[in-house]
């Protein structure tokens, strides 16, 4: 084996947060910076066991309440510290934040149609998702560049932005970003280094089969 193909193997788990009282209410979040509900707490620890027994390398989070909380669990068990970043934050979304799925719908339609038509909208006259990407794609792309050969990099983050940053790994074209689909509350996703790029190796992984709920559906 070259030394190119042995620098290859390196793997980024993006680790959504746990439930908070929105996420159950179907209130679109955005960077509003809400808590964790004591059933989210429970889903961070019970998620934090499996995910410690991957020997992480190094973890990085969004610096929002609710992902630096379920981050904590994780590093308590991996003996880790965790550096925050404001751009791994969810998408802001403008007047939408706060809203409920059904509000949105109602009251902004066309613009809700035309997104999940796969359109460029600025929700709520937010973030475009290119620009969520475009912010939170090159911290995890820095962050994996410093893991050790075979190394693992958890990315503890919201349900938009991991599925934004996994289309712009993956090189896929931005409408095509919403086929990935939503993350449930403490699920995750595996992207593994390959001999052409990143590749998707697991998607809205975890415990059990849970609804997505809240801003990614």
């Amino acid at each position: 084996m070259n030394g190119k193909q042995h620098a290859r193997g390196r793997r980024v788990v993006l680790w959504r947060h746990g439930q908070t009282a929105w996420n159950l209410e179907r209130r679109f979040q955005g960077n509003t910076d809400i808590p964790l509900t004591e059933g989210g707490v429970a889903q961070a620890r019970r998620a934090a066991r499996l995910l410690a027994a991957l020997r992480p390398d190094a973890i990085i989070a969004s610096d929002l309440q609710r992902a630096r909380d379920t981050a904590s669990e994780l590093a308590t068990l991996a003996d880790l510290e965790v550096s925050h970043y404001e751009a791994l934050r969810e998408t802001y979304a403008g007047v939408w934040q706060g809203l409920t799925h059904e509000e949105i719908v109602e009251q902004y339609g066309e613009q809700y149609s035309a997104w999940k038509r796969g359109e460029p909208v600025r929700r709520g006259g937010g973030e475009l998702e290119t620009e969520v990407a475009e912010r939170a794609a090159p911290v995890v792309e820095a962050a994996a560049d410093k893991l050790v050969d075979d190394g693992i990099l958890v990315v503890v983050s919201h349900g938009g932005t991991i599925r934004t940053t996994i289309g712009r790994l993956l090189g896929l074209e931005p409408r095509s970003w919403e086929a990935l689909g939503g993350l449930s509350n403490c699920c995750w996703s595996v992207l593994g280094e390959g001999a052409r790029g990143w590749r998707l190796l697991e998607h809205n992984a975890g415990t059990l089969p849970e609804p997505v709920l809240g801003d990614d559906d």
